[in-house]
């Protein structure tokens, strides 16, 4: 794969990316306002407990998601001067891509698990 088309190939993974990550913040925009409904009719302190536990989760991939978000931003402006310049991506553009690869499969990964935990959270309060 030449130099341009590796860097437009990198550019289109970053675009799919962004687009991921604004699903999961809808996503998580909605986990937490369903929580936020339960909580509301919930008096047991023990299933509170477990109810803040999920709001931490839920901030802290919120603060992840715009991590990661910030760094694809990063790397779309590096990637676009490669194009600008007709410049073939270097071992640490790679590397970097890779890295956001990576956090953005880990991130699939745990969003889809707490979603499920939390699902599970609130059979067990039916």
């Amino acid at each position: 794969m030449t130099g341009s088309k590796k860097t437009e190939q990198f550019l289109h993974e970053n675009i799919t990316w962004k687009r991921l990550l604004d699903f999961f913040i809808q996503e998580n925009s909605f986990l937490k306002t369903r929580l936020s409904e339960v909580v509301d009719k919930e008096t047991d302190k023990s299933l509170i407990a477990e109810a803040e536990h999920f709001q931490t989760e839920f901030i802290l991939k919120d603060e992840y998601i715009h991590d990661i978000e910030h760094d694809i931003k990063d790397q779309e402006k590096s990637l676009k001067n490669l194009l600008t310049q007709k410049t073939a991506p270097d071992y640490k553009t790679c590397k970097k891509q890779d890295k956001l690869r990576n956090e953005m499969a880990y991130l699939e990964k745990e969003f889809s698990h707490l979603k499920t935990q939390f699902n599970k959270y609130l059979l067990s309060l039916v």
